[in-house]
């Protein structure tokens, strides 16, 4: 892809883009992954370092390697496995179940890479700090590039109770 990692991309043009583009990238990587909702697939490491930025400012989701088809939307990973921490939802980091809806937890948090210009989430904490804010109701901050709207959508890929709450992968493209 012409422009590279959408994660490097922001940090250097970041700048020069408008708040609608930003918005723009995010619906670019959510019908992405609402294709691979719909196929039966889990990223499990959805972040702005695994999108690639095209000539025309398109996104796409890319680096599957953890990815994983799964017939009933939840797969567990071994004892042991590792996972990105700060991207993870809490099922994750305690229990090591995989689901759509942990994805839709990891895009919260890539749009708040790609609403801060590619700033590090949690830069204040390891992992295992982020593991005990997450648990205790910690939340990531409105970054200033995002309106309340923008960050509500944000915040609700967040809830602490997947399944009732936390919405589809369609449900975000309305």
């Amino acid at each position: 892809m012409a422009n590279g990692c959408l994660l490097s991309y922001l940090k250097s043009h970041g700048k020069e883009l408008q708040p609608y583009q930003l918005l723009e990238i995010c619906c670019d990587i959510c019908e992405a992954m609402a294709f691979l909702e719909s196929h039966q697939f889990i990223h499990r490491d959805l972040a702005a370092r695994n999108c690639l930025v095209d000539s025309d400012l398109t996104v796409k989701v890319s680096d599957f390697g953890m990815a994983r088809y799964v017939l009933d939307d939840l797969y567990v990973s071994s004892l042991g496995a590792k996972f990105p921490v700060k991207w993870s939802a809490p099922e994750v980091f305690h229990y090591t179940k995989f689901s759509s809806k942990s994805d839709v937890w990891a895009f919260g948090i890539l749009m708040w890479e790609v609403f801060t210009l590619g700033k590090q989430p949690y830069e204040l904490y390891d992992n295992i700090q982020v593991i005990e804010k997450v648990s205790q109701g910690y939340r990531l901050y409105r970054p200033q590039l995002a309106s309340e709207t923008i960050y509500q959508l944000m915040y609700s890929c967040w809830h602490e109770v997947c399944t009732l709450v936390r919405m589809n992968w369609s449900s975000y493209l309305k």
